[in-house]
Protein backbone atom coordinates (compact mmCIF):
# COMPACT_ATOMS: atom_id res chain seq x y z
CA UNK A 1 0.00 0.00 0.00
CA UNK A 2 1.14 3.13 -0.97
CA UNK A 3 2.18 5.39 2.39
CA UNK A 4 1.15 8.73 1.18
CA UNK A 5 -2.22 6.93 0.90
CA UNK A 6 -4.07 7.60 4.10
CA UNK A 7 -6.09 4.66 5.12
CA UNK A 8 -9.45 6.45 6.21
CA UNK A 9 -10.43 3.75 9.27
CA UNK A 10 -6.76 4.67 10.38
CA UNK A 11 -7.57 8.55 9.79
CA UNK A 12 -10.79 8.27 11.65
CA UNK A 13 -9.00 6.49 15.24
CA UNK A 14 -6.38 8.44 15.62
CA UNK A 15 -8.50 11.62 14.55
CA UNK A 16 -9.47 11.37 18.75
CA UNK A 17 -7.90 10.32 21.87
CA UNK A 18 -10.23 7.12 22.56
CA UNK A 19 -8.88 6.98 25.86
CA UNK A 20 -11.20 9.41 27.34
CA UNK A 21 -13.90 7.93 26.12
CA UNK A 22 -12.17 4.28 27.48
CA UNK A 23 -11.94 5.14 30.81
CA UNK A 24 -16.15 4.92 31.02
CA UNK A 25 -16.08 1.63 29.60
CA UNK A 26 -12.77 -0.11 32.34
CA UNK A 27 -15.45 -2.22 34.45
CA UNK A 28 -17.18 -3.36 31.76
CA UNK A 29 -14.14 -4.61 30.27
CA UNK A 30 -13.23 -6.14 33.17
CA UNK A 31 -17.06 -7.68 33.41
CA UNK A 32 -16.53 -9.00 29.86
CA UNK A 33 -13.39 -10.78 30.58
CA UNK A 34 -15.05 -12.35 34.13
CA UNK A 35 -17.90 -13.84 32.00
CA UNK A 36 -15.06 -15.55 29.08
CA UNK A 37 -14.00 -18.10 32.51
CA UNK A 38 -10.29 -17.91 30.75
CA UNK A 39 -8.17 -20.56 32.04
CA UNK A 40 -4.31 -19.96 31.60
CA UNK A 41 -1.96 -20.95 29.76
CA UNK A 42 -3.95 -19.62 26.66
CA UNK A 43 -2.97 -17.56 23.95
CA UNK A 44 -5.40 -14.34 23.21
CA UNK A 45 -5.86 -11.85 20.41
CA UNK A 46 -7.29 -8.63 21.14
CA UNK A 47 -8.54 -7.16 18.02
CA UNK A 48 -9.52 -3.54 17.64
CA UNK A 49 -8.07 -3.36 21.60
CA UNK A 50 -7.59 0.76 21.65
CA UNK A 51 -6.36 1.48 25.26
CA UNK A 52 -6.41 -2.10 26.20
CA UNK A 53 -10.17 -2.05 28.36
CA UNK A 54 -10.52 -5.64 27.60
CA UNK A 55 -6.49 -6.94 26.95
CA UNK A 56 -5.07 -5.78 30.31
CA UNK A 57 -7.75 -7.42 32.48
CA UNK A 58 -7.51 -10.61 29.98
CA UNK A 59 -3.47 -10.29 30.20
CA UNK A 60 -4.42 -10.56 34.66
CA UNK A 61 -5.76 -13.91 34.35
CA UNK A 62 -2.37 -14.95 33.47
CA UNK A 63 -3.30 -15.07 29.52
CA UNK A 64 -0.53 -14.54 26.92
CA UNK A 65 -2.33 -11.37 24.83
CA UNK A 66 -1.70 -9.53 21.56
CA UNK A 67 -3.71 -6.27 21.20
CA UNK A 68 -3.74 -4.91 17.48
CA UNK A 69 -5.39 -2.13 16.72
CA UNK A 70 -4.95 0.26 13.84
CA UNK A 71 -4.55 3.69 16.05
CA UNK A 72 -1.15 4.28 16.85
CA UNK A 73 -1.54 6.10 19.32
CA UNK A 74 -3.97 3.85 21.00
CA UNK A 75 -1.16 0.83 20.50
CA UNK A 76 1.51 3.47 22.32
CA UNK A 77 -1.26 3.93 25.32
CA UNK A 78 -2.33 0.57 25.79
CA UNK A 79 1.55 -0.23 25.76
CA UNK A 80 2.24 2.26 28.40
CA UNK A 81 -0.75 0.69 30.43
CA UNK A 82 0.61 -2.20 30.01
CA UNK A 83 4.11 -1.66 31.26
CA UNK A 84 2.85 0.03 34.35
CA UNK A 85 0.96 -2.56 35.42
CA UNK A 86 3.60 -4.71 35.04
CA UNK A 87 1.86 -7.36 32.15
CA UNK A 88 5.27 -8.90 30.98
CA UNK A 89 2.61 -11.18 28.64
CA UNK A 90 0.81 -8.56 27.03
CA UNK A 91 1.98 -6.56 24.04
CA UNK A 92 -0.13 -3.87 21.70
CA UNK A 93 0.79 -3.45 18.45
CA UNK A 94 -0.47 -1.60 15.13
CA UNK A 95 -2.39 -3.42 12.71
CA UNK A 96 -5.30 -3.82 10.30
CA UNK A 97 -8.44 -6.51 10.89
CA UNK A 98 -9.15 -6.74 7.31
CA UNK A 99 -5.59 -8.07 6.80
CA UNK A 100 -3.28 -9.55 9.44
CA UNK A 101 -0.03 -9.60 7.69
CA UNK A 102 2.19 -11.25 9.63
CA UNK A 103 0.11 -13.19 12.17
CA UNK A 104 0.34 -16.52 11.91
CA UNK A 105 -2.37 -19.15 10.96
CA UNK A 106 -3.76 -20.95 13.98
CA UNK A 107 -2.08 -18.75 16.09
CA UNK A 108 -4.43 -17.74 19.21
CA UNK A 109 -6.80 -19.84 21.51
CA UNK A 110 -9.27 -17.05 21.69
CA UNK A 111 -9.81 -14.19 19.50
CA UNK A 112 -12.12 -11.19 20.87
CA UNK A 113 -13.15 -7.98 19.70
CA UNK A 114 -15.69 -5.60 21.96
CA UNK A 115 -16.46 -3.06 19.58
CA UNK A 116 -13.23 -2.60 17.73
CA UNK A 117 -13.34 -4.62 14.09
CA UNK A 118 -16.76 -4.01 13.56
CA UNK A 119 -15.16 -0.81 12.45
CA UNK A 120 -13.17 -2.47 9.85
CA UNK A 121 -13.82 -1.37 6.21
CA UNK A 122 -14.37 -4.78 4.61
CA UNK A 123 -16.56 -7.62 6.94
CA UNK A 124 -15.88 -10.49 5.26
CA UNK A 125 -12.18 -10.28 5.82
CA UNK A 126 -12.71 -9.44 8.55
CA UNK A 127 -13.97 -12.43 9.44
CA UNK A 128 -11.90 -14.67 7.84
CA UNK A 129 -8.81 -13.40 8.95
CA UNK A 130 -10.70 -13.83 12.55
CA UNK A 131 -11.13 -17.62 11.97
CA UNK A 132 -7.69 -17.75 10.17
CA UNK A 133 -5.73 -16.86 13.17
CA UNK A 134 -7.69 -18.84 15.67
CA UNK A 135 -6.70 -22.54 16.42
CA UNK A 136 -8.92 -25.26 15.56
CA UNK A 137 -11.20 -25.62 18.67
CA UNK A 138 -10.58 -22.40 19.63
CA UNK A 139 -13.13 -19.55 20.08
CA UNK A 140 -14.12 -16.50 18.83
CA UNK A 141 -15.82 -13.94 21.14
CA UNK A 142 -17.07 -10.53 19.33
CA UNK A 143 -19.02 -7.38 20.86
CA UNK A 144 -21.21 -5.30 18.18
CA UNK A 145 -23.47 -2.49 18.58
CA UNK A 146 -26.59 -3.16 17.05
CA UNK A 147 -28.51 -1.40 14.19
CA UNK A 148 -31.36 1.14 15.36
CA UNK A 149 -30.97 -0.16 18.74
CA UNK A 150 -32.53 2.73 21.42
CA UNK A 151 -29.98 2.34 23.96
CA UNK A 152 -26.88 4.78 24.13
CA UNK A 153 -24.33 3.80 21.91
CA UNK A 154 -25.95 3.30 18.60
CA UNK A 155 -28.38 6.19 18.74
CA UNK A 156 -25.37 8.64 19.17
CA UNK A 157 -23.99 6.69 16.05
CA UNK A 158 -27.19 6.93 14.67
CA UNK A 159 -27.06 11.13 15.22
CA UNK A 160 -23.62 11.34 14.66
CA UNK A 161 -24.57 10.12 10.82
CA UNK A 162 -27.22 12.41 10.60
CA UNK A 163 -25.01 15.46 10.65
CA UNK A 164 -22.32 13.67 8.85
CA UNK A 165 -22.03 13.76 4.61
CA UNK A 166 -23.15 10.48 3.15
CA UNK A 167 -20.24 8.00 2.95
CA UNK A 168 -18.62 7.30 0.18
CA UNK A 169 -20.38 4.69 -2.70
CA UNK A 170 -19.49 0.87 -1.02
CA UNK A 171 -19.21 1.66 2.43
CA UNK A 172 -20.58 -0.94 4.74
CA UNK A 173 -22.03 0.46 7.52
CA UNK A 174 -20.26 -0.90 10.83
CA UNK A 175 -23.41 -1.57 12.23
CA UNK A 176 -24.18 -4.66 9.96
CA UNK A 177 -22.19 -6.28 12.45
CA UNK A 178 -25.32 -6.24 14.65
CA UNK A 179 -27.87 -7.97 12.27
CA UNK A 180 -28.01 -11.80 12.42
CA UNK A 181 -28.18 -12.84 8.88
CA UNK A 182 -25.15 -10.69 8.19
CA UNK A 183 -22.92 -11.87 11.14
CA UNK A 184 -24.30 -15.53 9.62
CA UNK A 185 -22.93 -14.59 6.54
CA UNK A 186 -19.61 -13.50 6.70
CA UNK A 187 -18.58 -16.19 9.22
CA UNK A 188 -20.05 -18.71 6.70
CA UNK A 189 -18.10 -17.42 3.90
CA UNK A 190 -14.58 -17.97 6.17
CA UNK A 191 -16.07 -21.93 6.33
CA UNK A 192 -18.03 -21.65 9.46
CA UNK A 193 -21.16 -23.71 9.67
CA UNK A 194 -24.17 -21.26 11.26
CA UNK A 195 -25.00 -23.74 14.31
CA UNK A 196 -20.99 -22.30 15.37
CA UNK A 197 -22.69 -19.27 15.55
CA UNK A 198 -23.80 -18.22 18.69
CA UNK A 199 -25.72 -14.44 19.15
CA UNK A 200 -27.20 -12.73 22.39
CA UNK A 201 -27.88 -9.63 23.39
CA UNK A 202 -25.91 -8.66 26.37
CA UNK A 203 -25.18 -4.75 28.38
CA UNK A 204 -21.87 -2.82 28.49
CA UNK A 205 -21.99 0.25 30.83
CA UNK A 206 -19.96 3.54 30.90
CA UNK A 207 -19.41 4.95 34.54
CA UNK A 208 -18.00 7.42 35.95
CA UNK A 209 -18.91 8.92 39.41
CA UNK A 210 -17.58 12.37 38.77
CA UNK A 211 -18.44 13.00 35.52
CA UNK A 212 -21.98 14.30 34.39
CA UNK A 213 -23.80 13.10 31.36
CA UNK A 214 -23.41 16.28 29.47
CA UNK A 215 -19.39 16.43 30.05
CA UNK A 216 -19.19 12.62 28.75
CA UNK A 217 -20.99 13.98 25.87
CA UNK A 218 -18.31 16.48 26.10
CA UNK A 219 -15.56 14.29 25.44
CA UNK A 220 -17.53 12.34 22.96
CA UNK A 221 -17.23 15.13 20.85
CA UNK A 222 -13.76 15.97 21.53
CA UNK A 223 -12.04 13.04 21.41
CA UNK A 224 -14.66 9.92 19.37
CA UNK A 225 -13.72 10.22 16.28
CA UNK A 226 -17.28 9.47 14.34
CA UNK A 227 -18.71 12.41 16.35
CA UNK A 228 -16.01 14.51 15.83
CA UNK A 229 -16.33 14.04 12.32
CA UNK A 230 -20.18 14.65 12.82
CA UNK A 231 -19.16 18.34 15.16
CA UNK A 232 -16.91 19.15 12.37
CA UNK A 233 -19.81 18.70 9.60
CA UNK A 234 -22.24 20.61 11.93
CA UNK A 235 -20.40 23.45 12.58
CA UNK A 236 -20.12 23.88 9.23
CA UNK A 237 -23.63 24.57 8.30
CA UNK A 238 -24.47 26.31 11.24
CA UNK A 239 -26.41 22.74 13.14
CA UNK A 240 -23.69 21.79 15.60
CA UNK A 241 -25.60 23.53 18.55
CA UNK A 242 -28.38 21.36 17.33
CA UNK A 243 -25.85 17.90 17.70
CA UNK A 244 -24.84 18.93 20.72
CA UNK A 245 -28.80 19.87 22.06
CA UNK A 246 -29.74 15.58 20.93
CA UNK A 247 -26.64 14.25 22.01
CA UNK A 248 -26.61 15.85 25.45
CA UNK A 249 -30.82 14.77 25.34
CA UNK A 250 -29.89 11.17 25.01
CA UNK A 251 -27.15 10.84 27.17
CA UNK A 252 -29.58 12.59 30.00
CA UNK A 253 -32.51 10.06 29.12
CA UNK A 254 -30.10 7.24 29.15
CA UNK A 255 -28.11 7.98 32.16
CA UNK A 256 -29.35 5.68 35.78
CA UNK A 257 -27.44 7.19 37.99
CA UNK A 258 -28.98 8.19 41.22
CA UNK A 259 -26.26 11.72 41.38
CA UNK A 260 -24.34 13.55 39.85
CA UNK A 261 -22.19 10.98 37.81
CA UNK A 262 -22.63 8.73 34.80
CA UNK A 263 -23.94 5.23 34.77
CA UNK A 264 -25.45 4.31 31.30
CA UNK A 265 -26.01 0.99 30.12
CA UNK A 266 -25.80 0.12 26.44
CA UNK A 267 -27.50 -2.89 24.44
CA UNK A 268 -24.68 -5.07 22.01
CA UNK A 269 -24.57 -8.47 20.49
CA UNK A 270 -22.57 -10.80 21.72
CA UNK A 271 -21.32 -13.47 19.03
CA UNK A 272 -19.54 -16.64 20.34
CA UNK A 273 -18.40 -18.51 17.45
CA UNK A 274 -16.84 -22.09 18.12
CA UNK A 275 -14.24 -23.32 15.84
Amino acid sequence: MNPSIVNPNKALWEKGDFTEIAAFMRQSGEAVVQSLKITPPLRVLDLGCGDGTTAIPLARTGAEVVGIDIARNLVEAGNKRAAVAGLSKLKFQEGDASNLAGVGDHSFDLTISVFGAMFAPKPFDVAKEMVRVTKPRGRIVMGNWIPNDPTFVSQVLKISSAFTPPPPEGFISPMTWGVESHIIERFGQAGVPKEKVSMVNDTYYFTSPDKSPTQFIELFEKFYGPTMNAVEAAEKNGKAEELHKQLVELANSQNKSKDAGTFIPATFMRITVTL
